[in-house]
């Protein structure tokens, strides 16, 4: 090994008479999501039956017309799941359902089994092709892989026939890992396999060339698709997909690529999803289609329910810079910006007429309104935002910084009040709503007559202070490293309370002026099972304003506590 360089670029395959560079996309591909299969593998917590459902019919309603939905012979609740859209008559007249199964007789036969009844469907079938996996994972030469695709198309469409499905359902064969197989011999396995499945068109026989880890360059994915269609000689008969990963982040421009260069399909998820950095971005690719003139098909109106129904049921956060499904990606914060985007807006007929289109507006390549959004000044909150956009709002406008673990607390408080009153907040609400629910907050504890005592010996500082318990007066006394932990000695000492402790604090200064206050976080933790509690103190000094945040943190506390009493 010492003798290799750890990395290479692998070997170009070129195109005896390359066309893509100079071709221009004009329509969109046939979109087929692999969400609820490829996608929902990788998540951290695979969706439910009930889950999949809701995000099957967020598909359909986007307009995608084939879906993969399971690996029915891999487990009970994929088989179930595909046997509930059938039966209860869930899938579109317009949609082809789509199954993935191994080349294996008895997986096989469990996954044409989930298939009965079905109106229209796909039968998707996969063997690894490279040298990397037949020879050093599967220890299978190529003439083995070969013939293991070849009677692996025979069973399908023997047992299609047997179970009346021939006609109904098509076919799609994937050469695992095409951008590290050897050229010819994907060619070769994929004619075979042509040949052993019989005449076809290219809506019920599909071969997927996918770049299942993404070892190359965009451009070279292209080329290997462009050698693909020259080299092999059914393509009137065949539609050629693709499925990109993106390991190297250019999952999207990979695919743009390959469809110049003669794919008509290609598989995806919506936001990404998939093993490792996931997969082709369908939503990405098919609003820059949109944004460039071609009606893709697909529908992205309702954005921020699709970004809803994503996040829930994946339980994975949408990126706030995604290209057009992030909380901040219509959002201007610089002046220059937010003042060339008004002007745009104002002299929108007068561009328009200029450059003979109807969209054309300084920073903004796609009208917001086509994913049900507007250009925003500053973020507006509403029942959709996000903890980030909240806190940004919070940090830009007021100043004040929470920390970060406080921030799920306040997207809580601030989500409860829209869920209640719908709408928007303005930012001056917003604060309003973190002040009174955060700073300064009253309850049965309060403290008055707080001083500290400067003769303490050595290190150690010592606090007098009158505690108040729903209106009992008790004097205290406590030592710390500093007055919040001499205060917090002095209540777990009182057993006045229950007994809690500090984990998190910080503070900062509100204003630049002689008349500034201070304001103070603090965060605390009772007994084991119960979860952390924030509050915010301010004041002119700042040790009172950490004083203040401990008292506000422990009138929560016991708010909630007795709330869930």
């Amino acid at each position: 090994m010492a003798n290799f360089p750890k990395y290479k670029m692998l070997d170009r395959v070129v195109p005896a008479n390359r066309q893509w560079p100079d071709k221009v996309l004009t329509k969109p591909p046939v979109w087929a999501s692999v969400d609820l299969r490829d996608g929902n593998q990788a998540l951290p917590i695979p969706m439910d039956p009930p889950r999949k459902l809701q995000y099957f019919k967020m598909l359909t309603e986007i307009g995608f017309k084939e879906i993969e939905v399971s690996f029915p012979s891999a487990s009970q609740d994929d088989f179930a799941f595909t046997r509930k859209l059938i039966e209860d008559n869930l899938i579109p007249d317009d949609v082809k359902i789509s199954v993935l199964t191994q080349s294996r007789e008895h997986l096989i036969r469990r996954t044409v089994e989930s298939l009965q009844g079905v109106k229209q469907a796909i039968l998707h079938l996969y063997v690894p092709t490279s040298d990397l996996h037949g020879k050093f994972v599967l220890g299978q030469s190529r003439d083995v892989l070969l013939k293991t695709a070849v009677e692996g198309t025979r069973m399908v469409r023997d047992l299609l026939g047997e179970a009346g499905l021939l006609g109904k359902v098509g076919y799609e064969f994937s050469p695992e890992e095409f951008t590290d197989t050897d050229p010819q011999f994907a060619v070769d396995i994929c004619t075979a396999v042509k040949e052993t499945w019989g005449a076809s068109t290219p809506q019920d026989f599909i071969l997927n060339l996918p770049a299942t880890v993404e070892r190359r360059p965009p451009n070279q994915y292209a080329d290997m698709i462009e050698w693909f269609c020259e080299n092999y000689r059914y393509m009137s008969e065949t539609a050629i997909s693709i499925h990109a990963h993106n390991d190297q982040g250019c999952a999207v421009a990979a695919s743009e690529l390959a469809l110049l260069a003669g794919a008509t399909r290609a598989e995806g998820t919506i936001f990404g999803h998939g093993e490792r950095t996931g997969n082709l971005d369908i939503a990405v690719l098919a609003l820059n289609l949109e944004s460039r003139g071609i009606d893709t098909g697909l529908k992205f109106k309702n954005m921020s329910d699709i970004v809803r129904i994503v996040e829930s049921n994946t339980g994975i956060e949408v990126h706030p810079r995604h290209p057009y499904a992030g909380q901040l990606v219509f959002t201007a914060f610089s002046g220059s910006h937010q003042d060339a985007i008004r002007k745009g807006l104002d002299r929108r007929p007068e561009i328009s007429g200029f450059f003979g289109q109807g969209w054309k507006v300084p920073y903004l390549h796609l009208d917001p309104a086509d994913v049900g959004r507007e250009y925003e000044r500053l973020i507006r909150i509403n029942s959709q935002s996000g903890k980030g956009g909240i806190v940004f709002v919070l940090e830009k406008e007021f100043g004040i910084n929470p920390p970060k673990a406080m921030h799920p607390a306040i997207g809580r408080v601030v989500q409860d009040v829209m869920d209640e009153q719908g709408g928007e907040v303005d930012s001056s609400a917003l604060e309003k709503i973190f002040r009174e629910s955060f700073v300064n907050i009253s309850g049965p504890y309060r403290m008055s007559e707080y001083s500290r005592i400067t003769s303490s010996t050595g290190d150690r500082l010592g606090v007098n202070f009158t505690w108040h318990v729903n209106g009992e007066r008790y004097e205290l006394y406590g030592q710390g490293n500093g007055p919040l932990s001499a205060v917090a000695n002095a209540l777990n000492n009182s057993k006045l309370l229950p007994e809690f402790t500090l984990v998190d604090f910080s503070e900062q200064t509100l204003g630049n002026s002689e008349h500034a206050v201070a304001m103070a976080f603090v965060g605390i933790r009772g007994g084991e099972g119960e979860p952390m509690v924030y509050g915010a103190g301010e004041h002119t000094n700042i040790d009172r304003a950490a004083v203040a945040a401990l008292v506000t943190a422990l009138n929560l506390r016991y708010r909630a506590t007795h709330e869930r009493a």
